[in-house]
């Protein structure tokens, strides 16, 4: 009976750390979605790398992608992969410069793969994972926390999510995604503003300028 008792309270006591240790890495998380979301804009430029280890892809073989963009509610402006994609908070536009080619559908990414897109950083984590803390580290005299998130959907392509936080700022510094593949993908943000004057059709798709030059509209 008592190794019975024993057993049942070590099993008590994990559940409660376990449970404590998730609601405080939710507070962070919420913490920083809430005071980077109440900025009235944010630019963010950003580096992102990949690796796999079983494909002999280790990181810093090949040179960074770099991308940016300007965050304002729902809405954005992103340069990505070679396209700008702009958000209006109703239908998206993807603009391909280089093709003169542009396709337009209603509604923001779903991110169905599990990836967590930049426009995503503030809330992808509020559905479908579950938290805990995870190692603090020195990072350029920066102290930062991270959180690791794991997909409740079992069938994700993404097995987890390492989110650096800046302990100081509590702004997000950088994103690690770990794929089913063994691919590893870090979104490092090296470059943040916030609260700019913006023009007040940043974040509109000028369909007459695209047309006058060219472009084909989808």
């Amino acid at each position: 009976m008592k190794k019975i008792t024993i057993l049942f309270l070590g099993l008590f006591l994990t559940t409660v750390a376990f449970s404590q240790d998730s609601e405080k890495a939710k507070s962070l998380l919420d913490e920083v979605s809430a005071k980077m979301g109440a900025y009235k804009n944010m630019y963010i430029g950003f580096s992102q790398t990949l690796s796999n280890e079983d494909a002999g892809i280790k990181e810093g073989d090949e040179p960074p992608i770099r991308g940016e963009i300007n965050l304002q509610g729902e809405k954005y402006n992103l340069n990505y992969l070679g396209n700008q994609f702009i958000y209006d908070g109703k239908n998206l536009h993807v603009i391909n410069h280089d093709e003169k080619e542009i396709s337009i559908s209603e509604g923001d990414i779903e991110g169905d793969d599990g990836f967590v897109y930049p426009s995503k950083l503030l809330t992808f984590y509020k559905e479908g994972y579950t938290f805990k803390m995870g190692k603090l580290q020195n990072t350029k005299g920066r102290k930062i926390q991270y959180v690791i998130l794991n997909p409740k959907d079992s069938n994700s392509e993404i097995i987890q999510v390492e989110l650096g936080i800046d302990a100081k700022t509590k702004h997000i510094y950088k994103l690690i995604q770990t794929g089913t593949n063994g691919s590893k993908t870090s979104f490092t943000i090296t470059k943040f503003k916030n609260n700019e004057d913006l023009p007040k059709n940043f974040f509109t798709f000028n369909k007459d300028k695209f047309l006058s030059n060219n472009y084909i509209i989808d």
